[in-house]
């Protein structure tokens, strides 16, 4: 496991366009724009910021693709958000009175969670429990299948945020049409960069896919429910040309 150079080639990019929707946040506000303005903003930023998708190598290795350059970008850019996240966000929300260090724990904590812990457990399985070893191998569609599990979760959560907002339907349909353009964005640039280095499958996963269980944790803990439900539009776009993708490579 190593960095190639389209891991940074897509970091930087996130990095750009982080910067550039957090100036226009900043440029609204100056300006007196209304809240719902803002509200779709931050929405956009929920989905730009937030890490690659820890579910990712798996979409990536029922694609055909290169699930060791995936896994090694997905804790790449998760490590990235850690670091990202806590100094983008409460230069938009300072009311909330975190600091940069506070907010950089709580964000890495659940990160190990996430991350750092589904390794260990691997590696012990993979040393020392062999007979669960030899199950999880044996079944190789698995972790597709506990993607979905989690997926289903992550779409309670939205529903929950969508029913529990006050604000208009106008509002949350502008949220959704953003999300909707941003996710294809992401998607026609990371397949951009994929034709260059030839691994399009990776870099259209690793630009397209995020986390959008952890964006919308940090969203709603930092920004606005509203902001939230952003990221929880974005699981149905990304799930959406993920499935067709799937469905696509099945038939061919």
């Amino acid at each position: 496991m190593r960095l190639c150079r389209w891991h940074l080639v897509i970091v930087f990019l996130q990095l750009l366009l982080v910067a550039l929707t957090v100036a226009t946040i900043l440029a609204s506000e100056y300006a007196g724009a209304g809240s719902s303005i803002k509200w779709m903003l931050e929405a956009v930023l929920v989905c730009i910021i937030a890490p690659c998708a820890t579910a990712a190598p798996v979409v990536t290795a029922k694609l055909g693709g290169d699930i060791t350059q995936m896994t090694t970008f997905t804790l790449f850019s998760s490590l990235v958000g850690a670091v990202l996240i806590p100094a983008v966000f409460p230069l938009l929300e300072p009311s909330t009175g975190a600091t940069f260090l506070s907010a950089f724990l709580i964000i890495l904590r659940k990160m190990a969670v996430i991350l750092v812990l589904p390794l260990v457990m691997g590696y012990i399985v993979r040393h020392w429990v062999e007979p669960v070893r030899r199950f999880i191998v044996s079944h190789s569609d698995l972790g597709f299948y506990s993607w979905a599990f989690s997926l289903s979760i992550t779409a309670g959560v939205t529903l929950r945020n969508i029913i529990h907002s006050n604000s208009g339907s106008m509002v949350l349909l502008c949220i959704a049409l953003f999300t909707l353009v941003t996710a294809i964005f992401q998607y026609i640039v990371g397949n951009l960069i994929g034709q260059h280095y030839h691994v399009t499958c990776c870099t259209v996963q690793g630009m397209f896919q995020k986390n959008t269980a952890l964006a919308i944790w940090v969203a709603w803990l930092y920004l606005s429910p509203l902001a939230s439900v952003g990221a929880g539009c974005y699981v149905l776009w990304q799930n959406m040309i993920n499935s067709y993708e799937l469905w696509l490579h099945q038939r061919q």
